[in-house]
């Protein structure tokens, strides 16, 4: 089973990139976008609905602002919009798959802001998504993926003596992911890539993707149990159109 993860930094400009050729090329069992700055309504057909897959998408009330989608192939048993907190929920950052063997999470978590103005909000919702994924692991296991918004350690970022001030790697962020991997879950990329610098998030100032000064925002992390089922991660640093790249977890059968 192939799953993916892309915050598109906005689905109406990705397609311009060439969007829906990429996922027919690529061709995940499901894709959890992020940043989608899109209500449904807004979105061609072709979008809501490419060949092979049905969509889901949690805007946000404000329009052309956060909002998640997925796009899967296989129908989920259950879906939930939402962890249940309005505050959070009216922004339009989680969606649900329920599957038979795991649950599929696709959050889009707060930036703290330049000014650290919403690092409250952003920890509270820390809280209040791990309460929710806590819940769910009592059921079955749980797979999280998304933007946390959160480069974790010094090697999850190309510049971290100079950026230990600045949102994204907050001593505050950086110990609620501690905290979370504490927990009984697990960081996928760096249980399989332990030593390897790979980012997935750049400036869009001229230059710097191309030397690759970037952060590792995007995750998947499952609980413990189910680190069996992890074949591969890999970051597809070459694909273009958004601030973010893709990336892509392939699972083991049961």
């Amino acid at each position: 089973m192939k799953l993916v993860s892309w915050n598109v930094n906005g689905v109406r400009s990705v397609t311009r990139y060439g969007f829906l050729d990429w996922l027919s090329k690529i061709s995940p069992d499901v894709l959890c976008l992020q940043e989608t700055k899109a209500q449904k309504d807004q979105l061609t057909s072709e979008v809501q609905s490419p060949s092979g897959y049905r969509s889901l998408w949690h805007s946000a009330v404000d329009k052309g602002y956060s909002g998640v989608s997925m796009y899967y192939k296989k129908d989920p048993l259950n879906i939930i919009e939402g962890i249940g907190k309005n505050e959070f929920d009216s922004e339009g950052r989680v969606l649900t798959l329920e599957y038979k063997d795991f649950f599929l999470v696709n959050a889009y978590f707060p930036n703290s802001g330049r000014d650290h103005s919403r690092l409250s909000y952003k920890l509270k919702f820390c809280k209040e998504i791990l309460n929710f994924l806590n819940k769910l692991k009592k059921k079955k296991n749980v797979v999280i993926c998304g933007d946390f918004n959160i480069a974790h350690a010094e090697i999850d970022l190309a510049n971290p003596k100079t950026n230990l001030k600045n949102a994204g790697f907050l001593p505050e962020e950086r110990a609620w992911m501690s905290d979370f991997l504490k927990k009984d879950y697990l960081d996928v990329f760096r249980h399989l890539n332990r030593d390897e610098r790979s980012y997935t998030w750049w400036s869009y100032r001229p230059g710097v993707r191309e030397r690759n000064i970037g952060w590792r925002l995007d995750y998947f992390c499952t609980d413990i149990d189910f680190a069996d089922r992890l074949k591969s991660m890999v970051h597809l640093t070459q694909v273009k159109g958004s601030d973010h790249c893709p990336i892509v977890v392939e699972l083991r059968s049961k």
